[in-house]
């Protein structure tokens, strides 16, 4: 084997493994771009979910507030609020 052919196979082997390295760095930032892409759409679904959650609580007190719940129970189910004299309390 000559010089030449020695330095040409050292040359090619050097390029190949630049090339090599290229290409996974263009894969690596790809790959994390992909990543920051999905992180963000996972973050404006927490945001999302988040909203959601606040407006469900909201919903939820006004359903289950005092005054509301007596006027059903007097309009629905026609219960009045017993007199003094016909509570009675039980001992255990």
């Amino acid at each position: 084997m000559s010089e030449r052919q020695r330095i040409l196979i050292v040359v090619t082997l050097l390029f190949s493994f630049v090339l090599g390295s290229a290409i996974l760095l263009i894969y690596s930032k790809h790959q994390s771009r992909k990543l920051f892409v999905e992180l963000q759409q996972l973050r404006y679904q927490v945001d999302a979910l988040n909203t959601e959650w606040s407006q469900l609580q909201l919903e939820q007190s006004a359903w289950s507030e005092h005054g509301r719940i007596e006027r059903i129970a007097r309009k629905q189910l026609s219960m009045v609020m017993p007199e003094p004299d016909q509570v009675v309390f039980v001992k255990q």
